[in-house]
């Protein structure tokens, strides 16, 4: 069944935006924005530019920021800051405080920030974040541990479900017919390596007969 909507769209500038015209904390790139260290490499960053001359450059968040949405979504250079423009979340993931539909930066500015921020840097963004997660983990497993000592009950927090149906896709069903073909060219591989030392005496074998 199709209904045709009798009702008119309302103009862009009246559109409803959902959780009250507020950022969902729950989004993807709100929860990866926590997770970088943006401040730790703002320095050393910094030292790839001089103090007094050039124009200002473009902060490190929205340099790296820029980066890791390109890599993410796939997309080239143009179509990555055309995402930017049209996404809040995008926009805040890059330092921005608000919204704007003016492209915050250039394309062409992420040839220079690929330049800038070598494979060095990412890696040592990379362990940072690594280590801070390892240290929260740390934290918790010790914070449990002195509830237990004092006797405290730890809260449950959910159930947890295990589906023994779920499976990655690269791994196959049993009711799978190339499992029987890949079992079939196997067991002639194998046949023809045993065959092959024994082909001399059974060939003199016959012509005894």
């Amino acid at each position: 069944m199709y209904r045709k909507e009798e009702q008119p769209l309302p103009p862009p500038e009246k559109f409803e935006l959902p959780f009250e015209g507020k950022l969902s904390p729950n989004n993807r790139w709100v929860i990866m924005a926590e997770l970088i260290p943006w401040d730790d490499f703002e320095e050393e960053y910094a030292k790839l530019f001089s103090a007094e001359k050039g124009a200002p450059a473009k902060l490190f968040r929205m340099a790296l920021g820029t980066l890791i949405i390109k890599e993410k979504l796939g997309t080239s250079d143009r179509e990555t800051i055309e995402q930017i423009r049209e996404n809040p979340y995008l926009q805040y993931f890059i330092g921005l405080n608000c919204y704007q539909q003016e492209p915050p930066l250039e394309s062409s500015m992420l040839v220079h920030f690929r330049k800038r921020i070598d494979g060095e840097l990412i890696n040592k963004i990379n362990k940072k974040i690594v280590k801070r997660e390892i240290d929260k983990s740390d934290k918790e497993v010790k914070k449990k541990d002195c509830l237990q000592e004092k006797g405290e009950k730890i809260k449950n927090k959910g159930k947890l479900i295990l589906d023994a149906t779920c499976a990655p896709a690269d791994i196959k069903y049993p009711t799978d017919l190339g499992i029987l073909n890949q079992a079939r060219i196997e067991t002639k591989r194998i046949i023809d390596n045993l065959y092959k030392p024994l082909r001399v005496k059974l060939r003199k074998n016959a012509e005894n007969f």
